[in-house]
């Protein structure tokens, strides 16, 4: 955005616009959007409902009706349409998962200042049920995500001729199933974590792919990658790494692919200026409070990285995604 847009009320709008995320963060994390899908509710009914104050409540269902998130008729509140699609827990397009993994980061974003200052994360201590928790929000978060994305990515891409993918660091294995249901000769192997595979398998079952989507565990970061692929897929992994680690992964999976074999990396991408656009910067300080070295990378940072490691004919897909996402594309040298 231009400075010039920018006004004293615009400012202070931006500096108070934590109070509207916090309002739908309570919402989500007390559950009221679930209820309020199914029926109209006063304040003191939902609140025994959910065990919650009803004065508080009140407020806070207030708050989120002049937000837009809720309807409210005489004393009663009811979901809208949209909520009750997207905030529900008992709908298939709920994405309270993706909300509560933007809370959890709260934390460590409060204390941007210090992470500025040391140029080092900012570390919180959890305790176990709170970590669980967290890798659930950020599993079933990244899932919610990977279903919005993935039908405006996987249509445009060509795999044909393409036999097996490698989906590194595929969390869910959300893409490895687009994948295979766009191209029906293509098998895939979800390569993460051991502490994901019980959450991909399922998914992978949940879509009758269990045949032609397999599961290894692996840190990518430190052991060596399956190998004897035609096209390796990695999304969002970059960002949570420095150059370093960055051209040493990306090195490996070159040693995955056969001869000819692509590579596409799917990252939030800044402008080689690095000031634009909006969300991959604000993206990098988010990897500022929480990784060692990791960061958004700039389209020539990235082509770099992939030439580097060995790749050929590298180039930017033209495809228009949401946060300034872009896929690059390299090939395996043939010999």
């Amino acid at each position: 955005m231009e400075q010039g847009s920018w006004n004293i009320a615009r400012l202070l709008e931006l500096s108070g616009s934590y109070w509207s995320t916090c309002a739908l963060h309570a919402g989500v994390k007390l559950q009221v959007f679930t209820p309020l899908a199914a029926q109209p509710m006063t304040a003191a009914e939902l609140g025994g409902k959910l065990e919650l104050d009803p004065r508080g409540l009140a407020m806070l269902l207030d708050a989120l009706s002049a937000l837009g998130l809720l309807d409210k008729s005489g004393d009663r509140y009811v979901a809208t349409p949209f909520t009750a699609q997207f905030l529900n827990r008992d709908s298939a397009d709920y994405l309270g998962h993706i909300i509560m993994h933007h809370h959890h980061l709260m934390d460590s974003w409060i204390q941007l200042d210090q992470a500025v200052r040391r140029g080092e994360p900012v570390r919180e201590r959890v305790s176990h049920g709170d970590v669980a928790e967290q890798r659930e929000s950020f599993l079933m978060g990244m899932f919610n995500l990977g279903m919005q994305m993935a039908p405006k990515i996987v249509p445009n891409l060509d795999l044909a001729g393409r036999r097996r993918l490698l989906d590194l660091g595929g969390g869910p294995g959300t893409y490895a199933i687009h994948f295979c249901q766009e191209n029906p000769d293509l098998s895939a192997v979800i390569c993460d974590l051991p502490t994901t595979r019980e959450f991909a398998e399922q998914t992978v079952e949940r879509f009758g792919l269990a045949g032609r989507i397999s599961f290894v565990s692996r840190d990518f970061e430190t052991d060596e990658l399956p190998a004897g692929f035609d096209v390796a897929w990695l999304s969002h992994i970059l960002h949570s790494m420095g150059p370093e680690e960055c051209a040493a992964l990306l090195r490996k999976v070159m040693r995955a692919l056969d001869p000819g074999g692509l590579i596409l990396v799917q990252e939030f991408v800044l402008d080689d200026a690095k000031d634009a656009p909006v969300f991959p910067a604000l993206f990098s300080l988010n990897m500022l409070v929480g990784t060692a070295g990791g960061q958004s990378y700039s389209e020539g940072e990235l082509v770099s990285l992939l030439e580097a490691a060995g790749a050929r004919e590298v180039r930017r897909i033209p495809l228009q995604l949401p946060n300034g996402s872009g896929i690059i594309a390299g090939v395996a040298p043939n010999s």
